[in-house]
C-alpha cells in the first residue's frame, strides 16, 4: 500500500466514525470529496480546522458557538424569563429550526442514568438551579426526551427548584400532526389520552 493509499484510509476510518456514516458510506463520501477537491474537499477542511480552533461551549446555557457566551444568551430579545432545558445541543438547534420558542436555554449534557452511573453532577443540573435562583426566570421548560431516563431526570429537576417560585411545565406528548394511531406505539397513545385537551 502506497503512502497516499494510506493516508485515504486513514480519512475514510475517520470518516466511518461520524454519526449515519458506515465504512462503505464513508468511502463514497471520500471519493467524493477528492473529486471534488477544489469545491468541496478544500474549504471543508479549512472549515473544520476553524471550528475546532474556535468552538466552545457558552459558559451560561451550554451550546455550543465560537464565544464564550452565546447569541441566544446575549440577545435582550430573548430574556423573558423562559429557560427550555434541553438534553443536548442538537435539541436545541431542533427546537431553534423550528422557531416557535423566543426564550433561552439550558442544556443538560444527558440524562441520569443509574446503569451509567450519571448522577446530577455529571450533568448540568447544577448550573441550572442557579440560575433560577438568581430570580429572573419566570418559567422552566422541561423539553426532555420521552424516555424512563428523561422522565426521571425531569422529576428530579421539579424537585430541586420545587423551593423556588418558577413556573414549572413540560412539552405535550401524543400524537404528531399527520400520525395515524395504528401506526403508534402504545406509550405515545397513552401519553396523548393523558394530554388531551377540550375541543
Amino acid at each position: 500500500m502506497s503512502t497516499s493509499s494510506r493516508e485515504i484510509e486513514a480519512l475514510i476510518e475517520l470518516m466511518a466514525r461520524l454519526p449515519g456514516l458506515g465504512p462503505r458510506s464513508a468511502r463514497r463520501t471520500v471519493l467524493h470529496l477528492i473529486k471534488k477537491r477544489a469545491q468541496v474537499m478544500t474549504p471543508l477542511a479549512r472549515a473544520l480546522s476553524d471550528v475546532a480552533a474556535s468552538a466552545r461551549e457558552c459558559v451560561d446555557c451550554g451550546n455550543i458557538g465560537t464565544s464564550d457566551h452565546c447569541q441566544i444568551c446575549t440577545s435582550d430579545k430573548r430574556a423573558n424569563g423562559q429557560i427550555c432545558v434541553v438534553e443536548d445541543v442538537s435539541d436545541l438547534w431542533a427546537m431553534e429550526r423550528g422557531g416557535s420558542f423566543t426564550g433561552r436555554y439550558h442544556v443538560l449534557g444527558g440524562t441520569l442514568s443509574a446503569l451509567d452511573a450519571i448522577g446530577p453532577d455529571e450533568l448540568r443540573i447544577p448550573k441550572l438551579v442557579s440560575r433560577v435562583a438568581e430570580g429572573d426566570v419566570s418559567e422552566v421548560i422541561l423539553a426532555l426526551n420521552a424516555t424512563v431516563d428523561g422522565q426521571t431526570t425531569a422529576h428530579y429537576i421539579a424537585d430541586q427548584l420545587a423551593v423556588h417560585e418558577v413556573t414549572l411545565t413540560s412539552l405535550a406528548q401524543g400524537v404528531p400532526i399527520g400520525g395515524e394511531l395504528d401506526y403508534l406505539d402504545d406509550g405515545t397513545i397513552t401519553a396523548a389520552f393523558r394530554a388531551r385537551k377540550s375541543v
